[in-house]
Formats: C-alpha cells, structure tokens, sequence
C-alpha cells in the first residue's frame, strides 16, 4: 500500500509538488482561435529561462528514499504524484496542441510511436500520443491490483517495470512540452513550474533507474542545467557584517 505517512523530506517533496499543481490548475489559458507560430528551436535553453525556478533547493534531497519508507511505497506515491501533475501541467496548453499544429508526437528530432497491447507500431498526433499516455497511466495508477491502497496487499512483481513504463510515456510528454509549446508556457507564466517539475522528475527517475539514460539523452543539455543545484550564496565578510550602518550610530538628540 502507499498510504503511510513520509518523514520530513517526504513532506517536503509533496509540498512542493502540491504548490505546483495549486497554481496549474489556475492557469488555464483562453484559446484565441488562431494557431499558435512555430516554436524556435531549444527557446527553452536560453538563460532567461531556465534561471527560473519555484524552489532553489537541491532536489537531490526529496528524491532520496527515506530510512522509514519502504521502497515500492515510495515509487507508488511519487509515481502518482508526478503523473497528476504531468498531466496538469500538459492540460494548460491543451488547446494549443492540436492535430493541425502537433501532428506527430515530437521532441528535438526525435518522432514517438504509440504502441498498444499487441506491439502494433502506430503514428499518432501528439493530443492523440499523449490521451494514450495519460488514460494508460490512469489506468494504472488506479488499479489496486498493481497499486495497492489498502493495508496489507502486496506490490505485484511486476510493479517496478510498469512504473518503469509510466516514467519513460511521461518523460515524452515533458520533452514535447519543451520541445512544441514553450511559448504557450511562458506566455502563462508557468516555465518556472514546468522547470522544477521537470527537474525534480528527472533527479527521481536518475535516482532510481527509472529511465533508460539513452531514452532521456535528447533532453541532456536542458537536465544539465536545470538538475545541477544552484550554488549556494556568498558568505557576507564579517568586517561587512559586523560593522555599524549609519542609521544604526549613535546620535544625540537635542531637546
């Protein structure tokens, strides 16, 4: 089951996770009508960008399987939790990922090909790509058999590839986002929460082995940035730091 209660850095993660989503859910955008232009390439590179973050934390720490915590648990619940907000965070630029504007599931050069049950190989439009995703993911993560809730049931054995599944269909839905609607996300404001959920996916599935390294290689030089912790502040000297500001002296008032 995936209902016990999480140590500190376990409530910390689903803190953030949970600021996140609170403000996705408010930033459904109004659709115009009008096809949005053709992204720029790696747009989502530049400094500006990627500088933006909702926390400035090492997310190494939230992803760390706590001593408490078994480790099937864990998956389970930071699974779910990133596929609720994956699909949130798709849902705000919904209306600009269409069959005209995305007709192949793509990210950098890279084209996804849905395959179902029987391995049939199937070219799809991105929304068509990513309904797949998120409907097997669903299907899932609410199937008490692979995702037990109640007290006493067992993981299945094959638990770990089936998350394994749901990290690597998620993954492609991040990549598209960078890689199709950027813009739609900075014109949401919302590249700060896209960043630090993409971040905080990828220090998980690393975490973990979660992903094949090949598979996430397309997105490297974005989780090169955005996955190294950012350096901490430069101490203040203590000559700086001791010393009195003038509006701190002593002065004398007339009377």
């Amino acid at each position: 089951m995936h209902s016990q209660k999480t140590p500190k850095n376990g409530l910390i993660s689903k803190m953030v996770l949970q600021a996140v989503g609170k403000v996705l859910r408010k930033s459904k955008p109004k659709t115009n009508g009008k096809k949005p232009p053709a992204e720029e390439k790696k747009q989502y590179m530049e400094p500006e960008f990627t500088k933006i973050r909702v926390v400035d934390f090492d997310l190494k720490e939230l992803v760390v399987l706590p001593r408490e915590i078994d480790l099937n648990e864990w998956l389970a619940s930071n699974t779910t939790t990133f596929f609720n907000l994956i699909n949130l965070q798709y849902s705000t630029i919904s209306e600009f990922c269409t069959g005209d504007t995305c007709q192949a599931m793509t990210a950098c050069s890279t084209i996804y090909y849905w395959y179902d049950e029987r391995g049939k190989k199937t070219k799809c439009t991105a929304p068509q790509y990513v309904d797949f995703v998120m409907s097997l993911c669903q299907k899932l993560v609410t199937d008490e058999e692979i995702f037990p809730t109640k007290y006493g049931k067992e993981f299945p054995n094959s638990f770990e590839s089936l998350v394994k599944k749901i990290c690597r269909y998620l993954f492609h839905v991040l990549a598209h986002l960078y890689w199709a609607h950027f813009k739609e996300t900075v014109a949401l404001d919302l590249q700060g929460h896209l960043n630090t959920l993409y971040a905080h996916f990828i220090v998980f599935v690393r975490e973990f082995n979660l992903v094949d390294p090949k598979e996430i290689s397309i997105m490297d030089d974005l989780s090169k940035v955005l996955c190294t912790p950012a350096p901490p502040p430069a101490p203040v000297p203590a000559s700086s730091a001791s010393a009195p500001s003038p509006s701190s002296e002593n002065h004398v008032t007339e009377r």
